[in-house]
């Protein structure tokens, strides 16, 4: 197992004043949700950020290009082949977090802690008793469901909680069920997540992303006054993509010339191909399959309007936190049609930037395909909106504030 610094500690002058430690066991350059939040949190105070993170494939060209120092430690690829290797890769994770946490202070004399999840925090406790240090917790959703699930860690959990200077919320909905299932005095601050434009690349002008909407149409051969629907996501039950597609037949039996295109994969792929072809929508319903970062900005550019039906799934214990895709879609100038579903309402306004349904309401969700379709100027006003909102952004030093 080797652990090492991706930036050579004897160009450390770039960061100034490292009194802050980020610790997440994923970083950029692995595509996710929290590994998003948790680098455009490192980017927004880069002379005072160290990074203790897992490595992964690409991370060494990545680091070297930051202006904030990042160490990685590996786990041996080969956990994922045996029996229980997923347990074992959990215990290296911690072991690794708590034995470079420790060395990274006795190196930088650092103040602050800021834990990226939920996971692990086991060790953040630890933390908090042996070093002289003030912590934060970041939680985004579904780090909340697995202490919950299991007593001694929910006990442990609730310690870390009221142990922690601050814990900081993605969303009012994460707040919300933290606070319904845990009982703590510390501090909670909401930072929603923030639409980081230079993952899609350099998008300078109007004529470029008019380029890039007709070179997505006629790739799929949808004609450029057709209603392209878009959705980005893994292809997992609970991201509604099936109940896209099936209201398709009744929009085209409403002469609604309307496509819809599909970003990711999963699971639901073969079963999402089946639904369409059932429905007689193949030629409908394209596919693109995964699509890195850079390349998402075509697809958005292309799209009329941005749509994820999400739901609480019970069974795969999964909760939407809050939806990155949604402001991205609204950077983009995109309305959106999404459910009132955990912190999605933090990311869709109803009929400020997009139309919030109910995700077990059918009419809902149907006639709010019809009034988007067939309204130009609707789509324009809220894709305008979301452009405002998209923009907005809460600044991490505000946690500071008072401590």
């Amino acid at each position: 197992m080797q652990i090492t610094s991706k930036i050579d500690i004897s160009t450390k002058a770039v960061t100034t004043n490292p009194d802050i430690l980020v610790i997440s066991r994923t970083l950029l350059p692995k595509e996710g949700g929290i590994e998003e939040y948790i680098y455009n949190r490192c980017l927004q105070d880069p002379e005072q950020i160290i990074v203790l993170a897992s490595g992964c494939p690409g991370d060494k060209d990545f680091d070297n290009n930051q202006s904030f120092p990042i160490f990685r430690w590996r786990v041996p690829t080969w956990l994922n082949a045996i029996y229980f290797g997923n347990i074992f890769k959990q215990i290296l994770y911690m072991f690794w977090e708590f034995i470079l946490a420790v060395k990274l202070y006795f190196r930088y004399r650092y103040h602050y802690i800021e834990w990226g999840h939920g996971y692990d925090f086991p060790i953040l406790l630890l933390l908090s008793y042996l070093l002289p240090v003030r912590c934060f917790i970041y939680v985004h959703g579904n780090d909340i469901l697995c202490p919950l699930r299991n007593p001694l860690l929910r006990v442990l959990f609730g310690f870390t909680l009221n142990r922690v200077h601050t814990i900081v919320c993605n969303s009012s909905f994460t707040k919300d069920y933290l606070t319904t299932n845990f009982y703590f005095h510390t501090p909670t601050k909401v930072i929603n997540p923030a639409v980081r434009p230079e993952k899609f690349g350099v998008i300078t002008t109007q004529n470029y992303q008019d380029s890039l909407r007709t070179l997505v149409r006629n790739t799929y051969k949808i004609p450029e006054t057709s209603i392209v629907i878009l959705s980005v996501g893994r292809l997992v039950p609970r991201k509604g993509f099936d109940r896209v597609i099936k209201i398709l037949p009744t929009l085209l039996a409403d002469n609604i010339d309307i496509h819809y295109i599909v970003c990711g994969r999963g699971v639901m792929e073969l079963q999402l191909k089946s639904l369409a072809i059932n429905l007689g929508v193949t030629n409908k319903v394209h596919f693109a399959g995964y699509v890195p970062d850079k390349d998402l900005a075509s697809y958005y550019a292309a799209c009329d309007l941005f749509a994820m039906l999400t739901f609480f799934d019970i069974e795969a214990a999964s909760i939407e936190g809050f939806g990155i895709v949604y402001t991205e879609a609204g950077y983009f100038g995109k309305p959106v049609i999404a459910t009132r579903v955990g912190g999605v309402v933090d990311a869709v306004h109803h009929k400020e930037n997009g139309i919030l349904v109910e995700p077990n309401s059918e009419y809902e969700i149907l006639e709010a395909f019809r009034y988007l379709c067939t309204n130009e100027n609707l789509r324009y006003s809220l894709g305008k909106k979301g452009q405002e909102l998209a923009s907005r952004k809460v600044l991490h030093k505000t946690l500071y504030l008072s401590s």
